[in-house]
């Protein structure tokens, strides 16, 4: 055997064991780039898809407790969160927060290469229709009458004299009614 017989073994062995951790370690890295960019995209479509009937939705806060460890090399992304978690306080405005959350998903679009495709316009005007916001109105008020009979009901249990001291007195007309009788 030469030596250019030698070398040539040599490297073909070399790229026989390089060549298949090489290609392990590349797939390994795609496929981890892959789930991130699927992470990113189940945030962002999760706060698009709820942003026209609000963000207090278990699936919302989900999301937004999640954007410091998806979006962990995203520092614009990151930025906008932290200003939209400054806003909810009490002494901040319904406008602030909503444009706030604006800028989150606008810097989420434009962290998934969406910056030419999903403007602000788009993001500010989600579909709702009417029927919707009727339903939404119907269920609200559905929740308030459940509500304010539920504390009938416990003061009822706590203090049942209103009624109950109407429903004895009737009783008591009525016992009184038949003795007479």
């Amino acid at each position: 055997m030469s030596t250019f017989e030698i070398i040539m073994a040599i490297i073909n062995v070399v790229a026989i064991i390089t060549i298949p951790i090489a290609a392990v370690f590349v797939g390994q890295k795609l496929q981890d780039r892959n789930q991130k960019r699927k992470d990113k995209m189940a945030i962002f479509q999760c706060l698009m898809t709820h942003r026209a009937t609000g963000w207090a939705h278990q699936d919302t806060v989900n999301a937004l407790n999640t954007i410091d460890i998806i979006f962990v090399d995203d520092e614009s992304v990151r930025k906008c969160w932290a200003d939209l978690f400054s806003k909810y306080k009490p002494n901040y405005s319904t406008q602030e927060i909503t444009t706030a959350q604006c800028k989150l998903l606008e810097a989420m679009a434009e962290t998934l290469g969406y910056e030419k495709k999903i403007t602000w316009e788009t993001i500010q005007n989600p579909y709702l229709p009417d029927g919707l916001v009727q339903h939404m109105e119907k269920t609200a008020k559905f929740e308030q009458g459940q509500l304010a009979m539920a504390e009938f009901m416990t003061n009822m249990a706590g203090n049942p004299a209103p009624l109950g001291n109407a429903m004895l007195k009737q009783a008591a007309k009525q016992e009184d009614t038949h003795a007479n009788t």
